[in-house]
């Protein structure tokens, strides 16, 4: 196999929004008269939806809502997220991102955007910062009715980026999966995919043995090594 193509995550690997979903979450369930969250944001709610996320948090609070107000929660949270980030300056972007992400245009890698983030949010932080340029194809968790770690998102771009380039013959065996999060390395997994592990959210010991290869941010990523690896 040959390396053709690298998708990246979204929260935690171009930008470290995780405390602002930590914060928003516990102002809605404030709203609905229910406990903030504690330890079980990591374990509910990185790497996945708001939709899954907030299902779950409110199912363990006893609280069972219908689809249509979970709906209005979803959407006032993002109406929350994009005020508090018109509010930044500058985005909270990982400064090694956009050197690396020429890199890999260098390379000649397709490149894509997997993530359980609403378009909305995606597309705002992307005219923001300019790197919306960077990217082919954007999967965003609109598009799917799944969440990490079901893998549809990684299969639905790795599937548009083989509609865009069909001479490439891509398959799933052609990509590489850069995710910050359990739930997402486990996403990329189970769609085929060899996934690096960046230690943005959880130390670097903990993505060792969860992802094919860990590292402590973008810049330790050795392009030439993984495609020797993809050769072998």
């Amino acid at each position: 196999m040959t390396l053709k193509a690298i998708l990246f995550d979204f929260n935690g690997i171009v930008i470290n929004d995780e405390p602002i979903h930590f914060e928003l979450i516990n102002e809605l369930l404030l709203n609905e008269n229910l406990l903030p969250l504690e330890t079980e944001f990591r374990s509910l709610c990185l790497g996945r939806s708001d939709r899954a996320c907030l299902t779950d948090v409110l199912s363990l609070r006893s609280r069972l809502v219908s689809e249509t107000y979970l709906s209005k929660l979803i959407a006032r949270k993002a109406i929350l997220y994009q005020e508090k980030i018109r509010q930044l300056n500058p985005l909270p972007i990982y400064t090694d991102l956009e050197f690396f992400l020429a890199k890999v245009i260098e390379e000649k890698f397709l490149i894509a955007l997997v993530s359980g983030a609403l378009r909305s949010e995606i597309d705002l932080i992307l005219e923001k910062t300019n790197l919306g340029k960077y990217f082919q194809v954007i999967v965003a968790g609109d598009d799917v009715t799944t969440s990490n770690p079901e893998p549809d998102g990684y299969l639905l771009a790795v599937e548009k980026l083989q509609q865009q380039n069909p001479h490439l013959e891509l398959v799933v065996g052609n990509c590489l999966a850069i995710e910050d999060t359990f739930a997402g390395i486990q996403a990329a997994k189970n769609a085929g995919i060899q996934v690096v592990g960046v230690a943005h959210t959880y130390p670097l010991h903990m993505l060792q043995r969860q992802a094919n290869w860990a590292v402590d941010n973008l810049l330790e990523l050795e392009l030439e090594r993984i495609k020797q690896v993809f050769l072998n």
